[in-house]
């Protein structure tokens, strides 16, 4: 009897064992040649990873390829807290930002499949605070003087949103748009408010535009508007329509606006790189640098009512596969279906025309790679290296992801500081993926 027990006991170790590492890679695994790639060549990556970690240039990073919806290769590196010398691990989680960004679209682009709006609707016939917007013509120089503005010459459609058309900024990009959002206590999204997005974004409805409405790309708060749009439509807080039409359906059991407390430790320490080659690890609460306004903090704060659809999430490596190999299958994965291939199909193309970046053009808040002679952009430095068709988009604390539909590949990298404009780590991440290929 006490053999019998022993041997269950055995079993349930080695269940739990294996459930937890099918869970920590997001997606089934397999050996690199069996999907098409070199292992001796992945493990390129490995001396890169190291030595930017060795020369103090990133904290420490995640990095994940997969292909045929397989992954081939999941790998920690250098810390996620250094201070504290706790070693980077594949299921940290780490503030995605702007790859919160695609996700609210696919909320998006689920109730326009349910027949609730059409991409070209005036977001006013939703928001009505919307109605009638102004455009910039002169920033005040003054809190006391008011800017100049002329009436739009057409109204703000989702479609626009969607785009970044819709002539809504950030205030760190746009010295001219700085002033007005501040003023108008209108957050850039890293931070927690005591406020709701709905309020937020019908303050945003009435300050001005930088451009007419879809005559440039403008990269802002668009998504948040977004966002709050979900709200609207659907009823739900964007946090319950993400929890439970999203993340449950695809198993992203680790992705949060804010954080459970028992996932505390898990969370990476965020860094900023210091003038004599070292790291430095920001403090708790709101810090200001180069015009941008965040909190390293805010996953965990006690103010949990602002969802930035723009910004927001935490999530981990393995949780992000999961919701890309979502998108590169046309919208379904596990026999579960967000999304129709066409609507995916819709996300994925160029969708701005003469407006796109050298390069790349944007999709539904999806970066598209449409040029291999010329870079492409993922809110970073990136070589065009790839397939024509591939998409993804970056974050602004150093996490990156793309999917190429031709080669069935995906690859993902998360690391966590801030700046990073002098690093072209994601860059040679890119590379070192493509170079794999053998098939």
């Amino acid at each position: 009897m006490n053999h019998l027990i022993k041997k269950l006991f055995s079993f349930i170790i080695f269940l739990l064992f294996f459930l937890n590492s099918v869970w920590t890679q997001g997606l089934p695994t397999a050996k690199p040649e069996d999907v098409g790639l070199s292992s001796e060549r992945l493990s390129r990556i490995n001396k890169v990873m190291e030595d930017y970690v060795a020369q103090k240039k990133i904290p420490g990073a995640v990095v994940l390829v997969a292909r045929h919806g397989k992954v081939a290769y999941l790998k920690s590196y250098g810390m996620m807290d250094i201070e504290a010398s706790k070693p980077m691990q594949n299921n940290t989680i780490f503030r995605i930002a702007s790859m919160t960004k695609p996700i609210t679209t696919t909320a998006i682009m689920m109730l326009y499949e349910e027949g609730r709006f059409l991409l070209n609707d005036h977001v006013s016939k939703y928001i009505p605070e919307f109605k009638n917007p102004k455009v910039l013509i002169k920033p005040p120089k003054d809190a006391g003087e008011q800017p100049e503005t002329v009436p739009a010459k057409r109204e703000i459609t989702i479609h626009h949103l969607l785009t970044h058309t819709s002539g809504i900024g950030y205030s760190f990009f746009n010295p001219k748009l700085r002033a007005i959002y501040r003023r108008a206590g209108v957050p850039d999204g890293a931070i927690a408010v005591d406020s709701t997005i709905g309020e937020k974004m019908k303050i945003l409805a009435g300050l001005p535009l930088n451009n007419h409405p879809g005559e440039a790309v403008e990269y802002g708060l668009s998504v948040d508007v977004l966002g709050y749009l979900v709200e609207v439509i659907s009823g739900m807080t964007l946090d319950e329509f993400f929890q439970e039409r999203i993340f449950k359906p695809l198993k992203m059991k680790d992705t949060y606006f804010f954080l459970p407390e028992k996932k505390y430790d898990r969370l990476a320490e965020l860094y900023e790189p210091t003038k004599n080659g070292y790291l430095k690890k920001y403090p708790d609460g709101v810090v200001e640098r180069r015009s941008f306004r965040f909190s390293a903090s805010f996953p965990k704060d006690e103010q949990r009512t602002y969802f930035s659809g723009g910004s927001g999430l935490t999530s981990t490596i393995s949780d992000y596969v999961r919701y890309a190999q979502m998108l590169l299958n046309g919208g379904e994965l596990d026999g579960v279906r967000l999304l129709s291939r066409k609507t995916i199909e819709l996300m994925t193309i160029n969708q701005i025309g003469d407006l796109s970046y050298p390069g790349s053009a944007m999709g539904l808040n999806l970066s598209v790679l449409i040029d291999l002679a010329k870079p492409g952009f993922l809110l970073g430095k990136s070589d065009a290296i790839g397939s024509v068709g591939k998409y993804g988009m970056g974050g602004i604390f150093y996490t990156c992801w793309w999917a190429d539909p031709k080669e069935e590949l995906i690859g993902i990298m998360m690391s966590q500081i801030y700046p990073w404009g002098h690093l072209d780590l994601s860059a040679k991440f890119e590379v070192l993926a493509y170079q794999a290929i053998v098939d």
